[in-house]
């Protein structure tokens, strides 16, 4: 098999075109839930709390110099929002999750007939424990 066949048989799997369907999917829907979290969700947040860019809070370790440059902070209000971006894609998806897997709900199984020497050998123990 030559590698373009190769690769051509690895590339139309059904695995792999889901995949790349759900990296674009997902990559639009972080897009929305980053919108979501600094256009809805903090501005009433920051309001509350003081009317301040929450995105802005940081603790500054070394000042800028005089140019505006060369300062060291945490940003610990850009990892907040960010971790509210994570609860919500987290949330989400286990939604989407939950509702796959109900619609993929397989009624229970019943279990098969036993094999026909396993019904033989189950009549013959009958028949000894019988005595006859």
């Amino acid at each position: 098999m030559s590698m373009m066949s190769e690769f051509k048989a690895f590339a139309m799997r059904g695995n792999v075109v889901d995949l790349a369907v759900g990296v674009v999917i997902g990559a639009a829907f972080g897009k929305i839930v980053t919108s979501l979290v600094n256009d809805v969700i903090m501005p009433p947040i920051g309001n509350l709390i003081g009317g301040v860019d929450f995105s802005a809070y940081k603790w500054v370790l070394t000042a800028a110099g005089a140019d505006g440059s060369g300062e060291v902070a945490i940003q610990y209000g850009a990892f907040i929002n960010t971790m509210i971006q994570f609860t919500i894609i987290a949330f989400a998806i286990f939604l989407v999750v939950k509702a796959i897997n109900r619609m993929n709900k397989k009624e229970e199984a019943t279990p098969a007939a036993p094999a026909a020497d396993v019904v033989l050998l189950t009549e013959i123990r009958d028949l000894l424990k019988a005595g006859k």
